[in-house]
């Protein structure tokens, strides 16, 4: 099938490291590509969370039934979809870095140009997660629980600006999946 996103002739061509990296389970392998097509079609030079969050939310049930039911869960898409239409939250042209995580060399993204540093250290937290539950591929709810944890990034902003408690958000995928 031909991808009908058209490409922005400035902007560099995509790098698909991260979606064939072993690393991903086939969940979050296609979390990444709607996040590269989102920001693709937003015009944006980098993956950062608030793209990853809005694909993770789109694709993976089990990312949705952490939120506190459907109304918060509604918000939340509510805010990115403000995003990606133009409105609300404005952060093209500005690098993603929060700092909060240091980013790692090697990481799926990180050093990778099309990445934001806190998109790709969130990547790299969402493996290290998984290797502590002793699996050897990331999934959706790491990949939440280090986007939830990353208080600086702008997953976060659109979270907390939809009413998610981060800090709790990230305790409960935490203790649900044996790390908290």
């Amino acid at each position: 099938m031909q991808n009908r996103t058209p490409r922005i002739p400035q902007q560099p061509a995509p790098n698909h490291r991260a979606e064939t990296d072993a690393e991903l389970t086939d969940e979050l392998a296609v979390v990444v590509t709607g996040a590269r097509r989102r920001a693709l079609r937003d015009g944006d030079q980098q993956i950062d969370t608030a793209h990853l969050l809005h694909s993770l939310i789109e694709s993976d049930p089990a990312v949705r039934t952490a939120f506190d039911g459907g109304p918060q869960l509604a918000r939340v898409l509510g805010y990115l979809v403000q995003r990606s239409i133009g409105y609300g939250l404005r952060w093209q042209g500005a690098v993603e870095d929060s700092g909060a995580i240091p980013v790692v060399s090697g990481a799926p993204g990180a050093g990778v140009e099309g990445w934001s540093p806190s998109a790709a250290s969130a990547m790299e937290e969402a493996h290290r997660r998984a290797g502590l539950r002793g699996q050897e591929r990331a999934g959706g709810l790491d990949l939440l629980g280090a986007l939830a944890a990353d208080r600086q990034c702008r997953a976060v902003e659109v979270l907390e600006r939809a009413g998610v408690d981060t800090v709790l958000l990230a305790d409960r995928i935490g203790e649900a999946s044996g790390l908290g």
